[in-house]
């Protein structure tokens, strides 16, 4: 579904990603695990043009490297950035219906279809996005990213600053798109990642030291000690 051929990114003289290759098959979902800076949000990030980049990008069979962020976004493929930057001053409804720009004419067809996996949001539908507890805007942040109807869904850091309690229900949530969709993973708790995870790439300085199925990566003396607390 998505395949990164030689992925650079820089910022000045800084490389922040550095030959990057990967893949992520139908459904699967992918995990790419590694410390604060390692170069995770930037792939993501590059991937949907977001920043400038150097490098091959592969979506659905179609080359994107060079298409624009709301092209690539039409053609299907999502990113639920992090800290989720949902609307604070819109309502549920109204987030739901800005992330259905490119589907409007199905907008209560996909509407019904986000309040049915996520059925606390359907009972705050006019309330406020601000006034959301941290795991409600996670969830209306998937929510809104599942409104453009997407074939694939990149998440960037879903559990940031969410309770353990809360962090297992988006991790159920995730878990569940899969049936729906391959997902790209970045995630800080990387154990609770591998685990729902099919295969898993560690970056280190914006490069791909290790690559492998995630239940292996689990049980890696490195991957253990360095990310997975020993």
């Amino acid at each position: 579904m998505l395949k990164v051929n030689k992925l650079n990114v820089k910022y000045g003289v800084i490389s922040a990603v550095r030959d990057i290759s990967l893949e992520v098959k139908k459904g699967d979902i992918v995990t790419l695990i590694g410390a604060n800076g390692a170069g995770k949000t930037s792939t993501l990030n590059a991937i949907v043009n977001v920043v400038k980049k150097s490098g091959y990008v592969e979506f659905d069979g179609v080359d994107i490297s060079k298409k624009a962020t709301h092209e690539i976004i039409q053609k299907g493929l999502s990113l639920v950035p992090e800290g989720r930057k949902i609307f604070i001053n819109l309502t549920v409804d109204e987030n739901l219906k800005m992330g259905a720009f490119n589907n409007i004419e199905n907008f209560e067809k996909l509407r019904t279809h986000v309040y049915d996996k996520f059925p606390r949001l359907k009972q705050k539908i006019n309330q406020m996005g601000g006034t959301l507890s941290g795991g409600e805007q996670q969830m209306l942040a998937i929510g809104r990213a599942l409104m453009g109807n997407p074939k694939m869904l990149m998440l960037d850091e879903p559990s940031l600053g969410l309770a353990p309690k809360i962090i297992g229900e988006v991790f159920e949530i995730i878990t569940e798109l899969k049936k729906d969709m391959p997902i790209l993973l970045i995630e800080q708790n990387a154990f609770a990642a591998l685990k729902i995870s099919d295969y898993g790439y560690v970056l280190e300085n914006g490069s791909i030291t290790l690559e492998d199925k995630a239940q292996n990566l689990l049980g890696n003396d490195e991957v253990r000690a360095k990310y997975l607390g020993g």
